[in-house]
């Protein structure tokens, strides 16, 4: 059994309407940003199949991940249960990646209108106005961490933010910096957990939600229950690469590593980010964490750079200005000397994907 796949324009409410349809049993949808063109789409998908996300590439590496109907409404109902009961969302991410999709689906469930903010990376003030047209007594948002520190900048901006009952950041790690001001203001800040295989966020403060299970095999954080994918869109090899089943069900294999203490899961970075510098294992995740903790530096980051005496090397982009020096004392004090920055760049801003994460692939190349 088959049903069509049509491709959906991420512009003005179109991915609303088709998604409503969708979940109701009509063509399965994959949403694309306005104006940019995907190759390689097939006419058809199997039918449990209701929507294809193709994810951000942020490393450089985008996929396109198929969800049921089941896994979309198992994660609205997940998320409306951690957060108490439906209420009113403020799309403040693209509908083409899958936080925004979820704005959506949980609007759907709950019956009421999602306001939409026309640029996700704008100017605060048009979150404040966006804000505004919300009617319904519960608001609620999601955001990137480079999003709600941007508006945190702005006064009127955070009195908004004030106003929601629950802000769920997610897509990226969210400086311990970032978090602590965003407490200070009063803001009710939940962080989020997961991918466009678990249909989005199914991890909220570090407390599964819903019917998720995780476990660490091997350092690795694996994810379990329905709001998991069906896996990717023609690459039968990568889906089971990626997922498998066992006696206790079945998992997605999340490459990133992690600790779980009395229930609590602390993701501590990406198996991928870790480079080999002088012979020494080197976490690019510890590295970056480090330097965000540092006064006005909760956007750098840190990618990988090949060198040719210590194999690769750590390298930090910061919009603010900090010397080197600075850096390398606190990175080493804390990590050793291999974990050490050879470099820091800086840059009038750090280059976003649409989702909202730094483009990490960019930097590595620039």
């Amino acid at each position: 059994m088959v049903r069509r796949l049509r491709v959906v324009a991420d512009v003005d409410d179109a991915v609303l309407v088709a998604l409503r349809e969708a979940l109701d049993g009509g063509d399965a949808i994959l949403p694309r940003p306005s104006g940019a063109e995907y190759d390689d789409v097939p006419n058809e998908v199997e039918s449990t199949v209701a929507l294809v996300v193709q994810t951000s590439g942020s490393t450089g590496k985008a996929k396109r991940v198929t969800l049921s109907t089941q896994a979309l409404l198992a994660s609205a109902a997940a998320s409306e249960s951690a957060l108490g009961g439906h209420g009113q969302w403020l799309l403040a991410l693209p509908a083409h990646y899958i936080a925004g999709v979820n704005v959506l689906v949980r609007s759907i469930t709950a019956g009421t209108d999602p306001v939409v903010l026309g640029s996700a990376h704008g100017d605060p003030l048009d979150f404040v106005a966006a804000a505004s047209r919300l009617t319904h007594p519960r608001r609620f948002t999601a955001l990137v961490p480079a999003q709600l520190a941007k508006l945190m900048d702005v006064d009127e901006a955070v009195g908004e933010l004030q106003r929601f009952d629950r802000i769920l950041v997610g897509g990226q790690s969210m400086p311990k910096t970032l978090l602590d001001r965003a407490l200070e203001l009063g803001l009710n800040v939940t962080r989020t957990y997961g991918s466009s295989e678990t249909s989005g966020g199914c991890v909220y403060d570090g407390i599964p939600i819903g019917d998720t299970f995780m476990r660490l095999v091997e350092g690795e954080i694996e994810l379990g229950g329905p709001t998991l994918a069906r896996g990717y869109l023609n690459d039968a090899e990568r889906t089971r690469r990626t997922f498998y089943e066992d006696d206790a069900g079945r998992w997605y294999r999340t490459n990133d590593s992690g600790l779980i203490t009395d229930g609590v899961l602390s993701v501590t970075g990406r198996l991928d980010d870790v480079i080999v510098s002088g012979g020494i294992k080197v976490s690019l995740t510890a590295v970056e964490r480090v330097v965000r903790s540092l006064p006005d530096l909760h956007d750098a980051v840190v990618v990988r750079q090949a060198d040719d005496r210590w194999g690769e090397v750590p390298v930090v982009f910061s919009t603010t200005a900090v010397s080197l020096e600075t850096l390398r004392e606190a990175v080493g004090s804390q990590l050793g000397v291999a974990a050490r920055p050879a470099e820091v760049v800086h840059v009038d801003v750090i280059p976003l994907l649409p989702s909202g994460k730094p483009d990490r692939a960019l930097l590595e190349h620039r």
